[in-house]
């Protein structure tokens, strides 16, 4: 079986009968050797004995006066984030419950990272075994922003931080205007778009994520999303759906939309009440999709049998964040189905 997202830090859980991953004092540790956890070089003592204590034991009890003994307010802050995610992650049957619970209630004050981190985990449980790298690079969405760009009248999708980190390398290149102009014009730079001829290429780099996703242009890439979705939503909720993409709303009685992101919320909220939306508005969709959720007996009776639609989007400033947690909480359920 092939190896992918080694850094999601899967191989530091334990999978339980039930299919779900369970926290282990490995996987603590790996989130104590965060550097917003790592105690800096005029770090009081309390904070150094706080870190060696934990690393010698991750699931040591740590009581709030432990925290409150911390000179540093950043640092008082982060371990009480850390501590009380490390807390909710033991004491849950399984990390998927933990995410599920989240979604649902919301994160409070949890920093967003966490959440992300634990679908990047998650996502690798539900994924085991796929052997379809369209798939587990559209998986990429589900944890990591995107960067879109249309190049020859196609929609390209690139990871936004290794987009970030390239232009500045660019920048620092081209230092001169002159230089600056001569560069032959690029969607992404040097990176990979996606094909057939090199997906095979993503197993070894799956961590580096550095392939563009042609979401415009292949259908291969749209059909990944779609399936990753199916497996998402089977794995957390355990319903069976079907996704698949469409060009647009045709049904006239369309009951249920999910946003996949704020600005897909926005755009459905808008076109639900009959209000009108910008005319860049269309553009900005970067997939729509429909689903149909098999055991109609699971469907909130407003709902029944109709599809429910996805929207998917890009913000102003062209950036892609996918919100999976709306997928878990968004979804018209029966109450009776609504359990985590």
């Amino acid at each position: 079986m092939r190896e992918f997202w080694v850094a999601s830090g899967h191989h530091l859980t334990r999978r339980a009968d039930h299919g779900g991953l369970i926290a282990t004092p490995e996987l603590i540790m790996a989130y104590l050797a965060r550097p917003e956890l790592m105690p800096p070089e005029d770090a009081c003592e309390a904070e150094r004995n706080l870190h060696a204590g934990l690393l010698a034991d991750p699931l040591r009890s740590v009581s709030k006066a432990d925290i409150a003994a911390l000179a540093d307010p950043d640092a008082r802050e982060n371990w009480t984030f850390m501590m009380n995610f490390r807390d909710r992650l033991v004491a849950a049957p399984s990390l998927e419950a933990v995410y599920v619970n989240l979604a649902r209630n919301g994160a409070g004050d949890l920093p967003p990272i966490f959440v992300s981190q634990l679908c990047h985990l998650i996502l690798r449980n539900a994924l085991e075994g796929c052997d379809d790298p369209y798939m587990l690079r559209a998986a990429e969405l589900f944890y990591r922003s995107q960067q879109a760009a249309f190049h020859e009248g196609t929609l390209l999708l690139a990871d936004a931080e290794i987009v970030e980190a390239q232009q500045q390398a660019e920048h620092d290149l081209h230092a001169s205007p002159l230089t600056a102009m001569l560069a032959p014009p690029k969607a992404f730079g040097e990176m990979d778009v996606m094909d057939d001829e090199n997906a095979w290429t993503y197993w070894s780099r799956s961590d580096a994520h550095a392939m563009v996703m042609n979401i415009g242009g292949n259908p291969k890439a749209r059909a990944g999303l779609c399936r990753v979705i199916e497996r998402w939503i089977a794995h957390l909720l355990d319903v069976t759906v079907s996704v698949e993409t469409v060009p647009s709303i045709e049904d006239r009685d369309w009951r249920w939309f999910v946003g996949l992101d704020s600005e897909g919320t926005r755009i459905g909220n808008a076109l639900w009440n009959g209000t009108s939306v910008d005319a860049n508005a269309a553009e900005r969709i970067v997939a729509l999709m429909r689903l149909t959720i098999a055991d109609t007996r699971l469907v909130d009776e407003r709902v029944g049998s109709k599809p429910v639609y996805l929207i998917l989007a890009m913000g102003a400033d062209k950036v892609v964040r996918l919100k999976p947690q709306n997928l878990v909480a968004g979804l018209p359920l029966a109450p009776k189905a609504n359990v985590a």
